[in-house]
């Protein structure tokens, strides 16, 4: 069901409904965010409801058996692990890894690797309630964590609607103990979370749908060999717009519907395109999946000790491994391992900090990240390796190529979104200064830019696309 359906707006609608009577009853909470989870999920593909079932039983349980004394750890955990693990990778990877091996060895058939590319079904989000889920048994493991007896708890926890497709990554310790009162459910939390609801509406809508259609024909239909540079770095910036827009829109949702309901979730984006270095970068950009990677593969594979090659070595896995986590695609791996060598060079020249004591060097290193990060995004985007190369050569050698024949493709949608997300940095920067900031807190301000933000939503949306990171 997506967030900018009629059907969803229907679902809202009841569940909201249910909410006002249900929230202040413990298990009657519990089984009402369940139910309606499930029926959110289930409005994709109802089988794979059951998926998300199966694999959740498996952790319940597996966190369950941890708590208990003289519990045989390692086994249950590798237990935990193998089986999110194990059906991550049937169902996103199978049919790349046989492909790839039928190349190299002939084996498997072609006849098998074209049925498992053709009958294997991705589940929409399985691989943010898995991570979810595996850090929830992680974190009983390690005894930060106490796990809950309840299975509606649990499971009201693990497929809460508004973050169940695409994140943020919730960790059990800051939502299970939410879950176990009725929520902050004040006007202010709700006016906040519609404040929040109508911002990821305006970038969804508004900014990331307006440039999809340019992005999505240049990278279908345009010949790299023989286009100039000019049209692939404008579909390059359109492409870090939408992509920005579309999956922060959908977290600005998310948050706002989960204050709207009296609970919190944290950010997921600060800004991410205002960074000065990719390890700022990191830090401002899908901040749950960063921080998850982080906590549960750089730092136990030995983080910042050791020697510095081996703290290359784990950075590098981690960033190679974050991008597999995207997607069966040699350019997902060659993007995670491209952000891995741009770490490593910020790690080895620290250029982030030598660049400001130069004449506008913040200014200067601010846009050479930027440059860096759409260079970066062509690998993210290109339907092939081969693609993307070609691509990368030509804006490169010959950025300027082709410009007046690339300027004439945009038209109005595109500029629309264009001047929509510069005026939505400006707004975002002023609310930053403490004059501005003051003003724009204003409760007349706050309503009249919410009402700004669904007007343009409904009225200057652009052609209808699902969020981009539900494929993953």
């Amino acid at each position: 069901m997506n967030f900018t359906s009629l059907s969803f707006l229907v679902f809202l609608a009841i569940f909201a409904l249910v909410w006002s009577w249900a929230r202040t009853g413990q298990q009657a909470r519990w089984w009402v965010l369940t139910a309606f989870s499930f029926l959110f999920y289930g409005y994709w593909d109802w089988r794979f409801v059951f998926l998300l079932i199966g694999t959740g039983l498996i952790d319940f349980w597996a966190a369950l058996a941890l708590a208990r004394p003289g519990a045989r750890r390692k086994l249950l955990i590798t237990l935990s692990i193998g089986a999110n693990l194990g059906v991550l990778a049937f169902f996103k990877y199978v049919g790349f890894f046989a492909q790839q091996s039928h190349g190299l060895a002939g084996w498997p058939s072609a006849g098998a690797v074209d049925w498992a590319r053709a009958t294997i079904i991705l589940p929409v989000g399985i691989s943010f309630y898995t991570f979810q889920s595996m850090s929830y048994t992680i974190d009983v493991y390690r005894g930060q964590l106490q796990p809950t007896r309840s299975l509606p708890h649990f499971f009201a926890y693990l497929s809460l609607f508004p973050q169940l497709v695409a994140g943020p990554i919730i960790r059990a310790a800051d939502l299970l103990p939410q879950l176990e009162h009725a929520g902050d459910f004040t006007a202010a939390n709700r006016w906040r979370g519609l404040e929040r609801v109508a911002l990821g509406f305006y970038k969804k809508l508004v900014i990331a749908d307006n440039v999809a259609p340019f992005v999505n024909h240049v990278f279908a239909t345009v010949d790299p060999h023989a286009a100039g540079g000019a049209i692939w770095w404008l579909a390059a910036l359109f492409f870090a717009l939408q992509i920005y827009c579309d999956f922060s829109g959908y977290s600005d949702i998310a948050i706002g519907l989960a204050s709207w309901m009296g609970y919190s979730f944290p950010e997921n984006f600060t800004r991410p395109y205002a960074s000065l270095g990719f390890r700022e970068f990191w830090t401002r950009w899908h901040i749950s999946l960063s921080t998850w990677f982080r906590d549960y593969v750089y730092i136990p594979l030995g983080g910042n000790a050791g020697s510095r090659l081996r703290q290359h070595l784990v950075l590098w896995v981690t960033l190679v491994a974050s991008g597999l986590w995207h997607g069966a695609n040699w350019t997902f791996l060659a993007w995670g391992a491209t952000h891995a060598a741009l770490l490593s060079l910020e790690r080895l020249t620290v250029w982030p900090r030598r660049i400001q004591h130069l004449p506008a060097g913040r200014t200067l290193g601010l846009g050479l990240t930027f440059l860096l990060v759409l260079l970066t995004w062509v690998l993210f985007r290109a339907e092939t390796l081969t693609q993307a190369l070609n691509v990368l050569h030509q804006m490169i050698a010959r950025p300027f190529t082709g410009l007046p024949a690339a300027v004439g493709q945009l038209h109005a949608g595109h500029l629309l979104a264009l001047a929509a997300f510069l005026g939505l940095g400006l707004a975002t920067v002023l609310n930053t200064r403490p004059i501005w900031g003051a003003r724009f807190n204003r409760p007349a301000v706050r309503f009249a830019a919410v009402v700004f933000a669904l007007l343009a939503a409904i009225l200057l949306r652009g052609p209808g696309h699902d969020f981009i990171y539900f494929q993953f």
